[in-house]
C-alpha cells in the first residue's frame, strides 16, 4: 500500500496537483489502524488506510482543509475528547462503539512556490535558471520569449493574458525585468496575479516614471508594495549577481511575512450530512452506508450505525425541515 501511495504521490507531484499525506503516529486499542498506516487525500479522492469509517470522514475533511490553507495538523479521535486536549492537537470525538483512540499527522504537499519572470533581459534569464535550481516553478512572460532562451522554465508565454494560475494557495512571486520594453504593461500583468512579492528591475528614476504612468490604472496600495530597486543591496553588478540579490530578497520575504489567512471551505448543500446515531459528519458522495426513512435519505459512518438505526429508526430520526 505504501508503494502504491508513493507512486500516486509522485504522479500528482509531477502534474503539480496538491494533496495531503495522513500518517498514524499513535494509537490506543481497540482500533484497526496501526502506527505507520498512511493515506493520501486529494480534493476528490482518498487512497490508503488510517482506520475505518469512524476515522476516515474526519481525516478526509481535515486533509482537504490542509490542502486549502497549506498548514499541517495533528488530529486525534478519542471517546473522551476533553482528556486529550493539548496545544497543537485538534481533537474530535471517536464515535465508534468499539472505543480506542488514534492520532494522525496530516501534511499538505503543495506545488512549488511560483516565480513569474517578465522580460528576456540577461537578468531575467539568470533569474529563471537560478530559481528553477532552487525548486521554484518558473513562468516566463514576454512577447518575444521563446523556449530556447529559457530551457529551464516550466512555462514560457508570449501573451500575459494566457498565463493562468490555479487557485492553490502557494506563494507567488513576480519580477519585472523588461527594462524599458513594456514595463508598465508588465507591472499590470504581474499585479493581476496578486503576488506576495513584486520587484521591478529599473533605476529609481525610471520606476518613478512607471508609477506616474500607472496612476489610476492600479490601486495605489498595490503600487506602494512594489520593491524597487529589486533585490537586497549586495552591491550586485552582473546579471547573475542581481538575480541572486532578488532571490535573496524573496527568501527573506517568504520567511518574514505572515502566512495568508486560511480559506475555510464550506460544504455546499447536501455535500455533508450527520450520522443520526453517532453524530459523525458523513460526506454524501462517499457514503457507503445509507438508508431511506419517511421519504428522506439518511447517511451513516459505518454498518453498525446503520444497523442500530434500522432497528429503532424513531429513536434517531429527525425529519429535515421542508425547504
Amino acid at each position: 500500500m505504501r508503494r502504491e501511495l508513493l507512486d500516486i504521490a509522485y504522479d500528482l507531484s509531477r502534474r503539480g496537483e496538491p494533496f495531503a499525506l495522513a500518517t498514524v503516529v499513535a494509537r490506543k486499542p481497540p482500533i484497526s489502524a496501526q502506527v505507520g498506516d498512511m493515506a493520501l487525500v486529494t480534493r476528490e479522492s482518498f487512497y490508503g488506510w488510517v482506520g475505518g469509517s469512524c476515522t476516515r470522514p474526519t481525516v478526509t475533511a481535515e486533509a482537504r482543509q490542509s490542502i486549502e490553507d497549506g498548514q499541517p495538523r495533528l488530529v486525534c479521535l478519542d471517546p473522551d475528547p476533553e482528556s486529550q486536549r493539548r496545544p497543537g492537537l485538534r481533537v474530535f470525538p471517536m464515535t465508534c462503539h468499539s472505543g480506542g483512540s488514534v492520532e494522525i499527522y496530516i501534511q499538505p504537499v503543495l506545488p512549488a512556490p511560483r516565480l513569474l519572470v517578465y522580460g528576456v533581459a540577461p537578468t531575467a534569464r539568470a533569474l529563471a535558471r537560478l530559481a528553477k535550481a532552487m525548486g521554484y516553478t518558473v513562468c516566463v512572460v514576454d512577447p518575444v520569449a521563446d523556449r530556447s532562451a529559457f530551457p529551464d522554465a516550466d512555462m514560457v508565454e508570449t501573451d500575459p493574458a494566457a498565463l493562468n494560475l490555479d487557485k492553490t494557495p502557494v506563494p507567488v512571486f513576480a519580477v519585472v525585468a523588461t527594462q524599458g520594453q513594456w514595463d508598465e504593461d508588465a507591472v499590470l500583468a504581474a499585479l493581476a496575479h496578486d503576488p506576495d512579492y513584486l520587484g521591478v528591475v529599473a533605476s529609481p528614476k525610471r520606476f518613478a516614471e512607471i508609477r506616474v504612468l500607472l496612476a489610476g490604472k492600479a490601486p495605489e496600495a498595490a503600487l506602494a508594495r512594489i520593491r524597487n530597486p529589486a533585490g537586497l543591496d549586495l552591491k550586485a553588478d552582473l546579471p547573475e549577481e542581481i538575480a541572486v540579490s532578488i532571490l535573496a530578497e524573496i527568501i527573506k520575504e517568504r520567511h518574514n511575512s505572515a502566512p495568508r489567512p486560511a480559506v475555510r471551505v464550506e460544504p455546499s448543500a447536501r455535500e455533508e450530512e450527520r450520522d443520526p446515531v453517532c453524530g459523525m459528519t458523513v460526506r454524501v458522495a462517499e457514503a457507503a452506508h445509507r438508508a431511506r426513512h419517511q421519504g428522506q435519505d439518511v447517511y451513516f459512518c459505518c454498518a453498525g450505525c446503520r444497523g442500530r438505526f434500522l432497528a429503532d429508526p424513531e429513536r434517531y430520526f429527525i425529519a429535515s425541515p421542508v425547504p
